[in-house]
């Protein structure tokens, strides 16, 4: 007799951990996986008295995507920056950020991380 619960013991636990695991199967082929999971960054609102606009010119670019965009999204990621725009035919950058947060060197140091510190270079800063 203690053979025979010993044994449906066994059988009812296999039957539990197989269920568990085809469970666990089913539901990774149904939740689908995103390599491009985004977050969404919520900027602060900049007082109208500290927003600044300013533009210059940016040496060094040489494509549209690889260059203008890719500074466009840092300068557009940095806390205080309200918006930017670069514009790669004309090589100019316009930007509008809270003065309290940002200047024109920490501006270029945004511009000149994307390359080595050398590849573009910031100019004409109005």
């Amino acid at each position: 007799m203690k053979i025979i619960k010993s044994i449906a013991l066994l059988a009812i636990a296999g039957v539990v951990f197989a269920s568990c695991k085809k469970e666990t199967e089913v539901a990774d082929k149904i939740i689908p996986h995103n390599d491009k999971t985004e977050t969404v960054k919520v900027k602060k609102e900049i007082a109208a008295e500290n927003l600044q606009t300013a533009t210059f010119k940016i040496d060094g670019m040489v494509c549209e995507m690889g260059c203008a965009k890719v500074i466009q999204d840092d300068l557009n990621n940095a806390e205080g920056v309200q918006v930017a725009e670069v514009d790669f035919d004309k090589k100019i950058a316009s930007i509008s950020f809270d003065k309290t947060i940002h200047n024109q060197e920490s501006l270029t140091k945004i511009v000149q991380a994307e390359g080595d510190g050398a590849t573009y270079k910031v100019s004409n800063f109005k």
